[in-house]
């Protein structure tokens, strides 16, 4: 992945040292966000645990919190916030010829907050264990660069497009609150039962997905990503759909509790957009068949 041929974003605030509190379940949508989940996945291969347990323990039903060290600061310009920026700036770019083309509005981008161990978010606060989120509320992705030591650590150089594909995840969830789709959901899970509430879910996590694709496309049209980072990302979503999430926690899945989608119906989503590099193919709430 040639990451350092992208853009730098100046819409990085590294705050790390800094501290704050637990976060609770409200300050993400579905409870636990894509970082979550990948880092509940890579605790089960490192560790050999349970990844059902690490999400209860990172969604605070299991009434503990992970150890995760003493705070410390890092130098601002550091090569993880170099990684971060360089992403950051990319989907800026990619976001911002695709809203003039095809929206014929101006991209607003995201801030992008790291953090180490805990901070506060317009969301409520925000911590590691939770894996990087967005919070609408302040229009912020927040990441603890700790989730991306534990990607590279599974995964080594192949990583790169992983932690990427996490933070484009997010940016997709931006795009939602630009365009009022996530309001319009939220409005409707409110008044939903639990059933349908979790299938919105999926839909407002699979449209994210292709979305993270559609940056996909128009990078590798750049000749930024190659087929083997493409790979590493299909890889990515068929491990952390529920189903496979549920399967190697329980041994069989439960499809009315998904809220974040099959493997199949992720990898599916992210080839959507990163096939057509259309954000009108991602219409996940259109569709009876996801």
């Amino acid at each position: 992945m040639k990451w350092q041929d992208m853009r730098k974003s100046d819409n990085v605030e590294d705050i790390r040292g800094g501290g704050g509190g637990r976060a609770p379940r409200s300050a993400m949508l579905g409870g636990v966000g894509l970082g979550g989940i990948l880092l509940a996945l890579v605790g089960s291969l490192i560790f050999g645990l349970n990844p059902a347990d690490i999400l209860s323990t990172m969604s605070g039903d299991g009434g503990t919190t992970v150890d995760t060290g003493p705070s410390q600061s890092a130098p601002i310009n550091d090569e993880a916030n170099l990684f971060v920026s360089k992403i950051l700036g990319d989907t800026e770019d990619v976001w911002n010829a695709i809203f003039q083309k095809q929206l014929g509005q101006k991209y607003q981008p995201p801030k992008l907050v790291l953090f180490s161990d805990s901070t506060r978010s317009a969301c409520g606060a925000a911590q590691q264990q939770m894996g990087p989120f967005y919070c609408p509320n302040d229009q912020k992705v927040y990441l603890d660069m700790g989730f991306f030591s534990a990607i590279q650590a599974t995964a080594g150089e192949h990583s790169e497009f992983a932690r990427a594909y996490a933070i484009a995840h997010e940016v997709g969830h931006h795009i939602q609150n630009l365009t009022g789709i996530m309001d319009k959901v939220q409005a409707q899970r409110q008044q939903a039962d639990e059933a349908t509430s979790n299938n919105l879910s999926v839909r407002l996590e699979l449209q994210a997905d292709c979305f993270a694709g559609v940056w996909g496309h128009f990078s590798a049209r750049r000749n930024l990503l190659d087929r083997q980072d493409l790979q590493v990302a299909l890889n990515t979503a068929a491990q952390i759909g529920d189903d496979y999430l549920q399967k190697q926690a329980r041994g069989r899945t439960s499809p009315e509790t998904w809220t974040h989608g099959s493997s199949e119906q992720r990898m599916r989503w992210f080839t959507t957009g990163l096939k057509t590099g259309d954000m009108n193919q991602c219409n996940t709430f259109n569709t009876p068949d996801l």
